[in-house]
C-alpha cells in the first residue's frame, strides 16, 4: 500500500477483476501460500506471486474460482471490501463490458 495500477476483467476466473503487479513485484520474488483459496467470496481480493503465473490481484465480485491459462491457482486473501458490494458487482460487469479501469489503495 499505496497501490496503483489497472483493472481488466478475469475471465479465466469469473466475475472477478485482475490487476497484474509486475511493474511493482520484485523480479524473482515469489510469495508462500498463507491461508490460500481459489474459491474467494464476493468482495475478497487476493494477492498471487507464485511459479504458475505472474504476480497479481484477483477481487472476486461474484461466482469465482481463481485460475489462469496453467489451471487452478491460489491466492492470499489480503484485503476485504465488506461494503458497497452492488457498486463492485456494477464495476464488474462495466469492465467485462468496456475494458480497462484505473485502480488505486490508500
Amino acid at each position: 500500500m499505496p497501490y496503483r495500477g489497472y483493472v481488466i476483467h478475469a475471465r479465466w476466473s469469473g466475475e472477478a477483476l485482475w490487476s497484474p503487479l509486475a511493474a511493482v513485484w520484485p523480479p524473482g520474488a515469489f510469495l508462500l501460500p498463507e491461508n490460500a483459496t481459489g474459491n474467494p467470496q464476493p468482495g475478497d481480493i487476493l494477492l498471487f506471486a507464485g511459479q504458475k503465473s505472474e504476480p497479481e490481484l484477483l477481487i472476486a465480485y461474484g461466482a469465482c474460482r481463481f485460475a489462469s491459462r496453467a489451471g487452478p491457482l491460489e491466492g492470499n486473501l489480503v484485503l476485504t471490501i465488506d461494503d458497497r458490494l452492488a457498486q463492485l458487482v456494477e464495476q464488474g460487469h462495466k469492465i467485462l463490458w468496456r475494458g480497462a479501469m484505473d485502480l488505486g489503495f490508500q
